[in-house]
């Protein structure tokens, strides 16, 4: 017999939270949407970010390498999106 289980939207938004990351690649062009914050660069650039389970960015760098070992500091298991 298969067990079915329910999660509430709110108990999916945090799963993962404070565990799991996920690192992405993304264009120049892109910076503002994701890190409003972070100064104007040359388009065109690719640049690595890392982000938390819930979307929140946690840093931004110029090689996936860095990016990983970001998350390696701060104790959490990488996942890549395509």
């Amino acid at each position: 017999m298969t067990e079915n289980h329910t999660i509430t939207k709110d108990q999916l938004a945090h799963l993962g939270e404070g565990v799991v990351a996920y690192v992405r690649e993304f264009d120049s062009e892109d910076l503002k949407q994701r890190f409003p914050n972070a100064p104007e660069m040359e388009p065109g650039t690719k640049l690595w970010a890392l982000f938390a389970a819930n979307g929140q960015p946690i840093l931004l760098a110029d090689q996936r390498a860095s990016a990983v070992a970001g998350a390696m500091q701060n104790d959490l298991t990488t996942v890549s999106l395509h």
